[in-house]
């Protein structure tokens, strides 16, 4: 019996949409949407997937309504015929729909509709359950709601759109969440960045503070980085702030310059942090990356004071017209060597006038490699004010042509982030 009882005090999260059960779409909401519940302190036993089916939408709410307290569904909120979320939610408790004037509204001025005739096939978007409150969506025209058809039991629904539901969630759901979500601490998280160590090397380097109860380290991999998500619980923010500054210090005195960052941090913003602090510029040339590289920097907002552009020398030819890489040294070493990406570097530098230059070579595949440089390959050069560096590696076939890519290009910005702060 407490066991039921300590379910129905959760959250559960259903996203609905046959396109995710053909595996169409990525379900990215469940998993964001569980690490927002676990910062707000609230517990979540259950994910559900389901198809655009009224049937199987009712039986995973009938389900949840016995067991969860709360009921958040994605998907389904859209002006089309599959898109059945609120008519089948409240056919599953009897209650007739409404139009909510404010989402009617909301919906003609977004599809700049003066009498309404053009946008009618949005029009359902406004029918609601009698009693529901309308979680508005600054970005679209799918409103979400707010709907508590039995008592104990509330079900808030977003669109399927990852965008428009963080909007959405963050505006309305968590100030909500907050005041009748039932928790009664307030939980804090802070995410560490490591780069240039395994998850299971950095385990064993941690074992110890891996063992604290609160705050609570949780390590998690992807592809060239590894994250510690340290989460503290507290009476306020305040208490759950005070357990967490220690604790990141340690980790950070402990793993040095393997820690890069926090939270929104990423390789490109604190290298370009890093030489906006020192008023220098950069440069990339690239090859087997294509741009990679350079498309990183220039996602960072503001990036364009410090990173000055880059050539992608794809062929030995441009390699050697627009970069000045000596036919000679190609014909020698090939491309894929520590002396071509050090003149690819130098050639960049010089060119686009900047004050240090990242370069990149390698073999991508999954063709092309051979027994002395394979595939997956690398060569990186460094060119700066008085200095020169040139690394390779070898990713392995195994990372596939755009895990190689990637690798290659966060490899160099990492590499050029320890130069900068040694």
């Amino acid at each position: 019996m407490s066991k039921q009882l300590h379910e129905k005090d959760g959250v559960e999260i259903l996203c609905i949409g046959t396109e995710l059960l053909l595996g169409n779409i990525l379900n990215s909401n469940a998993r964001w949407i569980a690490k927002e519940l676990a910062a707000l302190g609230l517990p979540h036993y259950y994910q559900a997937v389901v198809g655009d089916n009224p049937d199987r939408i009712k039986q995973v709410i009938q389900q949840a309504k016995k067991r969860s307290r709360i009921l958040i569904t994605t998907g389904g909120l859209g002006p089309t015929p599959d898109d059945l979320t609120t008519e089948t939610i409240a056919a599953t408790f009897n209650s007739p729909l409404e139009e909510n004037k404010e989402a009617w509204l909301d919906i003609k001025t977004k599809t700049h509709s003066k009498d309404g005739y053009s946008a009618l096939s949005n029009r359902k978007q406004a029918l609601l359950p009698v009693g529901a409150q309308i979680i508005p969506n600054p970005s679209g025209t799918a409103p979400g709601m707010i709907w508590q058809p039995k008592k104990h039991f509330t079900i808030l629904t977003f669109p399927g759109v990852p965008t428009e539901l963080k909007i959405m969630w963050n505006q309305t759901a968590v100030s909500w969440l907050r005041k009748h979500g039932g928790s009664k601490e307030t939980f804090i998280s802070r995410n560490l960045k490591f780069s240039g160590v395994s998850e299971s090397i950095l385990a064993e380097e941690l074992e110890d503070l891996l063992q604290s109860n609160n705050p609570t380290i949780a390590p998690y991999a992807s592809l060239g980085e590894v994250k510690l998500r340290i989460t503290a619980s507290g009476s306020s923010i305040e208490d759950a702030n005070k357990l967490l500054d220690p604790l990141e210090q340690k980790l950070r005195f402990r793993t040095g310059l393997k820690c890069y960052g926090s939270d929104d941090d990423t390789l490109s913003s604190i290298v370009l942090e890093l030489l906006r602090q020192r008023g220098e510029t950069l440069a990339v040339a690239e090859s087997c990356t294509g741009g990679g590289l350079g498309a990183a920097l220039s996602q960072i907002p503001g990036a364009s004071d410090v990173f000055i552009g880059g050539i992608i020398s794809y062929s030995n030819s441009i390699k050697t017209k627009f970069l000045d890489v000596p036919s000679e040294m190609l014909n020698q070493f090939g491309a894929v060597s520590d002396q071509v990406v050090q003149a690819m570097a130098t050639g960049a530098r010089k060119k686009l006038g900047s004050d240090w230059a990242i370069a990149v070579s390698g073999i991508a595949g999954p063709g092309g490699g051979s027994e002395a440089k394979p595939v997956g390959c690398v060569h990186i050069a460094i060119v700066g004010p008085n200095i020169c560096e040139t690394n390779s590696k070898n990713f392995g076939a195994h990372m596939g042509r755009t895990g190689i890519q990637k690798l290659s290009a966060l490899w160099g910005l990492d590499q050029l982030r320890i130069l900068l702060l040694i």
